[in-house]
């Protein structure tokens, strides 16, 4: 990913833009749910450990607010106007979430991003809490991406329980990493003195610092995007950092934004396995930009991986720059069970170029559980979306088992607005013949994007059509096809995989009027994807490219917005 300039194509500070507003009755109380009581004691990510607490209940809204344009969500986190791209990894404190992201107020004439606030207790509805760190202030530049941490043990000398935010400031095409802590607990945040903590070895590509707490060390550890090595470093101190290892990749482009933590493979703790990760560039094996992993080890120093070959968290074309982190409410056996993570959907080949007329930068996805499971024998990242989205769904229409031919599968459920929720299983059964399921996705007459799994290639797919206006300017990587594998499931009680010959596919896809998020086998794949559909009334069809499957389950669930009018 290259860095954002209006006035250089060398690197740029990345942007982003205010977040989205509370859901309508939040917004008018002014508030977000519950605050639970305080707690101590850190996670690995350094966030508080606080009692859990659940957000207040509010009316359900299915219609768009007046005002919202055309491509705005519902229910995705959006800049009330301007320019976002990064998120920086959330960290929770008295029972609320605190997340930022980068936002440029100055878009398009201006540069430089800042840290833009928002709020939740349950990573679903979100307050606007303002700007928290101020670009261009201290004289280093920018205020780019890096991790906020809580410092329960005051190692940084600020008080106990402070944040303390590391990220980049780049000035002059330098970039440095920096220090502001906070003592109101992430609403406001001042510079420490002494800034830059670490100052620039004369390389072109450093950025991006990612912080976590290893307790078992006694020790914070950072992993700094180098170009393309990931380097390692620890620090007693949260300011003082020494070099420890490099972790090297050819073949992924500028390494970005890093992540290091811990799962339980197939939720067994004496499975316990690190995972390194990073956004690259997989243009050398036919994909995009994307979230690429690997799982191994981490001895303190060093990661070391026990497979060379990577893996994509998302095979979509729009899933970058992705944070993950832990509930610390949780026990230690549950929480290092999954994690919760949410990535910028956009992509940099045409992030400038989309046809939004009243935001820029494209918007974050769904927050998805992500689970370390044995798929086809390898420790893989399984994503599902987060349970708490439950709380948006309106009254869902199923239909029940039918034939899907090339003319269709009759009549399937209207969508009441373009913010929904489809669960689908599609099933090869005895003596059907068909090969391709085709989930179609339309507005105002015209399909816009084409679902699609492939029972002979085990592989799911999502294809975009460019019929919005505009949409012709994004180049071809919008209309190319993305694909992901995953084999068609067995209907024993044993699960696992099927024959080509047999078998079904669940599919389970968010579509919020300008994106299409689809999950396949309960996650094994997701596909993440910017949609631009023509104005009008929503479709969902269903057909195959020839022969017959079997409509083995259809679902639509209406999901309401959490926007007020913009």
């Amino acid at each position: 990913m290259q860095r954002y300039s209006l006035s250089t194509l060398g690197p740029r500070g990345r942007w982003i833009a205010a977040a989205v507003v509370l859901a309508l009755v939040l917004a008018a109380a002014g508030v977000i749910g519950l605050a639970g009581r305080s707690g101590d004691g850190a996670t690995p990510d350094g966030a508080a450990a606080q009692s859990s607490g659940s957000p207040s209940e509010s009316p359900k809204s299915f219609s768009r607010p007046e005002g919202a344009s055309q491509f705005r969500p519902s229910y995705h986190l959006t800049p009330a106007k301007e320019w976002m791209n990064d998120p920086q990894r959330p960290f929770l404190l008295d029972g609320v979430w605190h997340y930022y992201y980068l936002y440029n107020a100055d878009h398009p004439e201006g540069n430089g991003t800042e840290w833009f606030h928002v709020t939740s207790t349950d990573l679903v509805h979100w307050k606007d809490e303002g700007v928290a760190i101020e670009k261009f202030k201290n004289g280093l530049g920018d205020i780019e991406t890096g991790s906020a941490v809580v410092d329960q043990d005051n190692t940084a000398g600020f008080g106990k329980g402070a944040v303390v935010a590391i990220m980049t400031q780049q000035d002059n095409g330098v970039q440095r990493q920096s220090l502001f802590y906070s003592t109101d607990k992430g609403y406001t945040f001042k510079a420490a003195e002494g800034n830059p903590v670490m100052d620039n070895p004369g390389a072109q590509h450093w950025r991006d610092p990612k912080i976590i707490r290893d307790e078992a060390r006694g020790q914070w550890v950072m992993a700094l995007a180098e170009g393309e090595k990931i380097g390692l470093y620890t620090s007693r101190n949260l300011r003082d950092w020494r070099y420890e290892s490099g972790f090297e990749r050819k073949g992924l482009g500028i390494l970005e934004c890093p992540d290091l933590f811990q799962l339980d493979l197939d939720g067994d703790p004496a499975k316990r396995t690190w995972v390194l990760a990073v956004s690259a560039n997989g243009a050398e094996e036919g994909r995009t930009t994307g979230v690429a992993y690997w799982t191994g080890t981490f001895d303190g120093t060093k990661f070391t991986p026990a497979d060379e070959k990577h893996q994509w968290l998302d095979a979509g074309a729009d899933f970058y720059a992705a944070v993950t982190w832990a509930d610390p409410r949780l026990p230690q056996n549950e929480r290092m069970a999954f994690r919760h993570a949410i990535g910028w959907m956009n992509n940099w080949t045409y992030a400038r170029k989309l046809p939004t007329a009243d935001w820029q930068g494209g918007a974050d996805s769904i927050v998805r559980d992500v689970r370390l499971k044995t798929v086809q024998g390898r420790p893989t990242l399984v994503s599902t979306p987060t349970p708490a989205l439950a709380t948006l769904e309106g009254e869902a229409q199923t239909t029940g088992r039918r034939p899907l031919t090339p003319d269709g599968a009759g009549e399937l459920p209207v969508p009441e607005s373009g913010a929904y929720r489809l669960d689908v299983t599609v099933e090869r059964a005895p003596g059907d013949d068909g090969t391709e399921a085709l989930l179609k996705l339309g507005n105002g007459g015209t399909d816009y994007a084409t679902v699609g799994y492939n029972f002979e290639a085990g592989t799911a797919w999502v294809e975009r059509a460019a019929v919005a206006p505009g949409a012709q300017a994004l180049g071809p990587l919008f209309t190319d096809r993305r694909s992901a594998q995953s084999p068609p499931q067995s209907g024993s009680q044993q699960g696992g995989t099927a024959s080509p010959e047999s078998g079904s596919v669940d599919l389970t896809v968010f579509v919020d009027y300008s994106s299409v998020e689809v999950f396949v086998n309960g996650g094994e794949q997701t596909l993440t994807s910017v949609v631009l559909p023509k104005p009008g009334q929503p479709a969902v069809s269903a057909a195959t490219a020839g022969g017959k499957l079997t409509l083995k389950s259809f679902k639509y669930t209406p999901l309401a917005t959490v926007l007020d009018a913009r």
